[in-house]
C-alpha cells in the first residue's frame, strides 16, 4: 500500500491526537519504515518471537493477549486506531505476548533498533513513548481491576461502556452507536469469564434495555445506566501522543 504522509494523516485530524510539530513530523516519517496490511485474525506479534519491528494502527481493531500451555487465552486489552503496538517487552528480547488483527488492519512500521536515535535527537517525542506505554497500562490496570473484584455482570457492563467510550473518543462511529468488532468469546477471554455465563451477562444487560448489537454496530440506549453498573468513572479527555 502506498504509505499516507505524516503531515497528511487523517488521525492527526481528529480531537482525540496531537497535532505534532512540523519538525517531529518530518522525524516521524524518517523514522517510519512503511505501512503494512493484515486481514482480520492476522498476527501483528507472535507470541514468544522475536521481531525488530514497532507499529502504530492506523486503522481498524486489534487486541493484545497472552496463552497457557494448554491453550487458554487472556486478552490483556483491545487496541484502536492510534494505539502504538510494540513497546511492551525490552529492546531486543523475544515476544511475551501475542498481537491480533480483530479486523483488517493497517499499520505504521518503525524500526526497533531506531529508538535512540528518537530519544537522542527528539527528547519529546521519547516523552510521548513514555506517556503511551503509561496508558496502555492504566487500560490494563482497568481490566485487571474488573477481572479481580468486579461482578461478572459488572464486568461486561465496564467493557460495553469501555469500548463505546475509547470509540466515540477517536471520532469511530456517532454518538449512541459505535462499531464492536468483537465476538463473545472476545468478552470472555478478556474478562476471565466462561462463553455461557459471558452470554447469559450480555442477555441480561440486553433485556434491561441498556444496549444492543445490530449489524456489527454496538447501540448504547442507557450510558448513563451502563456506567453507573459498571461504576465506570471517565478522566478528562486530552489529546494523545501519535507517533
Amino acid at each position: 500500500m502506498k504509505p499516507v504522509a505524516c503531515q497528511q494523516c487523517p488521525l492527526r485530524e481528529r480531537p482525540a491526537f496531537q497535532a505534532g510539530t512540523p519538525e517531529q513530523l518530518a522525524f516521524i516519517r524518517d523514522f517510519r519504515r512503511g505501512m503494512r496490511e493484515l486481514e482480520a485474525g492476522g498476527s501483528i506479534v507472535r507470541e514468544g518471537c522475536a521481531g525488530s519491528s514497532l507499529y502504530t494502527l492506523f486503522s481498524g481493531w486489534a487486541f493484545r493477549y497472552k496463552t497457557l500451555s494448554d491453550g487458554r487465552r487472556q486478552i490483556l486489552n483491545f487496541l484502536l486506531p492510534g494505539d502504538m503496538i510494540g513497546l511492551q517487552r525490552e529492546v531486543w528480547a523475544d515476544s511475551t505476548h501475542g498481537v491480533e488483527a480483530l479486523t483488517a488492519v493497517q499499520l505504521c512500521v518503525f524500526e526497533r533498533d531506531q529508538l535512540w536515535t528518537l530519544y537522542r535527537e527528539q527528547p519529546e517525542l521519547g516523552y510521548d513513548l513514555t506517556w503511551i506505554a503509561a496508558h496502555e497500562e492504566g487500560l490494563v490496570d482497568d481490566n485487571l481491576l474488573s477481572v479481580g473484584r468486579r461482578s461478572a455482570i459488572e464486568r461486561v457492563a465496564m467493557l460495553l461502556i469501555h469500548l463505546y467510550k475509547r470509540a466515540l473518543s477517536l471520532g469511530i462511529g456517532r454518538e449512541g452507536a459505535v462499531p464492536l468488532p468483537i465476538t463473545q468469546q472476545h468478552v470472555a477471554d478478556a474478562l476471565g469469564l466462561s462463553l455461557v455465563h459471558t452470554h447469559r451477562c450480555l442477555r441480561e444487560l440486553a433485556r434491561r434495555g441498556m444496549y444492543r448489537i445490530e449489524n456489527g454496530q454496538l447501540i448504547v440506549a442507557q450510558p448513563e445506566a451502563l456506567a453507573r453498573l459498571a461504576d465506570y468513572l471517565a478522566q478528562p479527555l486530552r489529546s494523545r501522543p501519535l507517533l
